[in-house]
Parts: structure tokens; C-alpha cells; sequence
């Protein structure tokens, strides 16, 4: 299988190289588009991967039936069970099988069917994925591999269907690492993922599978990794969220409007690894206040890093010190979830502090 796959790869990089660049998502809303969750517009980008792409290859815990969020449904049926298949329950082997199939010139976009349970693959991302073009002088590498899995707070996951580890791979140089947070950016930013020459930790919202519902471009489209979004304009504090946080910072953000006056300017990276400094240093240079929210724990956070980055590039501008609103040094818990989360009265809190500092 893998010698036919790596022929028909190298086809294909030749059409590609002669192709025009894709289509940006405000190009491709001017054509058709469809209404569609979040889940809904993964397994478009899917499928148009796998239309687009004979190297292409989806497999994982249940993938095959559908996925245990559905977000494969109907793949195997219209593109084969030799290119969308189930693994046993072996994280580190469904890891460890798609930097194989990687290496030699397939393009895997293997599920982990639930974040808190990609550590058993922790090993085989991290020091295999990671590592590839590193070791062998960029002779060789695992470029075409993505590893989706979704993450967060559902409501009532508890403290293994709930983590957000993405800080985990940011600490790690020869990854990217995306977090969507609309249903539009999503399809774009899976299918630039796919076909990017890095390997990828797609991390999605779970949260946001069916509750996010917006018009997805039908056309094959990419969102460009590394560059952040503004989701909204303002002067007095610039906030910086992704995934599922950014609808929440939003409410704030509105909220913050309302009831203080206060404009807030609302980033979502989209991109962690590596995140767009530019972006964001432009808006705190501007604001002179940041604040960054997420659900991973406090301490090692992203949001510790992006502070840090900020205060350094931003320092004879601060207002005020750079603050965090995250989830707490605990594991996760179950029945106090709601207490758990950075939710949108906390992060209001924030930024009247940060305006009264």
C-alpha cells in the first residue's frame, strides 16, 4: 500500500507545483456556501481532502463508523475502507502507524478520539513527528502527517474528557499546533493543515461541534497557519483567546462595552505553534492592556508565554500588568465545572481591573 501511495504523492506534488494558490476564505464566501456546525465542516475538509488527494488517509478509533463525534461520517462509504479505516484502541500505535505512513510519502491525518488521551502518543509526537527533518539533516521528514483529537470542557466530561493540552505541544520546536473556533476557519485551517510540509496537532473544540453554526464556503479553501484574526476592534484592551474561549472572551467583550465603555480588541490566534507576535504586539503597543484567557491550567500555560512575549516587545507601553484568566492547578473536575472554566463575568473582572490598574 505504501509504495502505491508514495507514487501517486509524487504525482500529485508535481500537479500541485504547477496549480494556482488556493482560495482565501473571503474568496471562496463570494461562491456557494452551505450552513454548517463545526463538526459538519471538518468532515467537509475532510472529504475534500481526500477527493483532491489519492495520498491521503483517515483512520482512528471508530473513524470509519463516523467518529464518536461524527465528524467522519459518510467517508469511508464515498472514498473506500482502504483510505478511511479504524485502529485498535492504541493511541501510541495509531500515532507511531501515521509517522510511518508519513515517512514514506502518505499524507495521514490520524484521530486521537479524545485530547486527555493523546499522552499514551506523547512519545511518538514529540520525539518522532517532532524530530524527523531535525535528525536526518532534512533528508527526510513526516511533513504530511496531521493528528486531529478534540479537546476541552463539554459540560460534563470530568477529568478525562476535559483537558486542554495544547501547551504540552507548544513547548515542542518541529510542530505546528492549530485551535479553530469557527466552523469556517475550521474547514480552512484543515485543509492548509493537511497540506502542510510540517507536521500538525489539530486540536478542536469539542464544545463547539454542534453549538457553532455559520454559512462554509462548498469551494476547497485554505486559512493561512501562523496568522491570527481580529474578531473585533478596539483601543482600551487587547484580549487574546482560541478554540472554544473565543466566544466566551467575546461576551466579555460586549459586556465590557455595555456596561464600562471599554473597547476591547479580541484576537483569536487560531495558530499556537507558531502564533502570530505581530498581531497581537501591534494591538498591546496600541491598547497598552492584554489580557489572555484559556481552559488549560494556569501555571505553564500558553497564555504565560504570550505575556511574557508582550511584556517584553511591549514594555514602555504597558498601562498595566499583563493578566491571565485560565483554568485553575487542578485536575478538572466533574460537578464543578462551572466554577472550573474562565467564563465571561471573570474575565469582565479582569478587564475592569486591568482599566482601573
Amino acid at each position: 500500500m505504501f509504495k502505491s501511495v508514495r507514487s501517486k504523492t509524487c504525482v500529485l506534488a508535481r500537479r500541485f507545483s504547477t496549480s494556482a494558490s488556493p482560495l482565501t476564505l473571503s474568496e471562496a464566501m463570494k461562491g456557494p456556501t452551505t450552513k454548517l456546525n463545526l463538526f459538519m465542516a471538518l468532515n467537509a475538509a475532510m472529504d475534500t481532502a481526500l477527493s483532491t488527494d489519492p495520498s491521503v488517509c483517515l483512520f482512528g478509533e471508530d473513524v470509519a463508523f463516523g467518529g464518536v463525534f461524527r465528524a467522519t461520517t459518510d467517508l469511508r462509504e464515498k472514498h473506500g475502507d482502504d483510505r478511511v479505516f479504524n485502529t485498535p484502541l492504541c493511541e501510541q500505535g495509531i500515532a507511531g502507524f501515521a509517522v510511518g505512513m508519513a515517512a514514506v510519502g502518505a499524507t495521514p491525518v490520524a484521530e486521537i478520539q479524545f485530547a486527555d488521551y493523546i499522552f499514551p502518543a506523547f512519545d511518538q509526537i514529540v520525539n518522532e513527528a517532532a524530530k524527523y527533518r531535525y535528525r536526518s539533516g532534512n533528508q527526510f521528514d513526516v511533513g504530511g502527517l496531521t493528528i486531529r483529537s478534540p479537546y476541552g470542557a463539554v459540560g460534563h466530561g470530568g477529568l478525562y474528557h476535559s483537558q486542554s493540552p495544547e501547551a504540552y505541544f507548544c513547548h515542542t520546536p518541529g510542530l505546528k499546533v492549530v485551535m479553530p473556533a469557527t466552523p469556517a476557519a475550521a474547514k480552512g485551517l484543515l485543509l492548509a493543515s493537511i497540506r502542510d510540509k510540517n507536521p500538525v496537532v489539530f486540536l478542536e473544540p469539542k464544545w463547539l461541534y454542534r453549538s457553532a453554526v455559520e454559512e462554509v464556503p462548498d469551494a476547497d479553501f485554505e486559512v493561512p497557519l501562523g496568522e491570527a484574526a481580529v474578531w473585533r476592534q478596539g483601543d482600551d484592551v487587547t484580549l487574546v483567546g482560541w478554540g472554544a474561549q473565543m466566544h466566551v472572551m467575546a461576551e466579555a467583550a460586549e459586556l465590557a462595552a455595555s456596561e464600562l465603555g471599554v473597547e476591547c480588541e479580541l484576537i483569536e490566534l487560531r495558530t499556537l505553534l507558531p502564533w502570530d507576535q505581530a498581531t497581537v504586539a501591534a494591538s498591546v503597543e496600541r491598547t497598552g492592556r492584554l489580557l489572555v484567557s484559556h481552559e488549560a491550567p494556569r501555571t505553564g500555560g500558553l497564555g504565560a508565554e504570550i505575556c511574557a512575549q508582550m511584556q517584553e516587545q511591549c514594555f514602555l507601553r504597558l498601562e498595566a500588568p499583563p493578566a491571565r484568566v485560565t483554568g485553575y492547578d487542578t485536575p478538572f473536575p466533574l460537578v464543578f465545572e462551572k466554577l472550573y472554566v474562565p467564563d465571561k463575568l471573570k474575565i469582565f473582572a479582569a478587564i475592569k481591573d486591568l482599566v482601573n490598574y
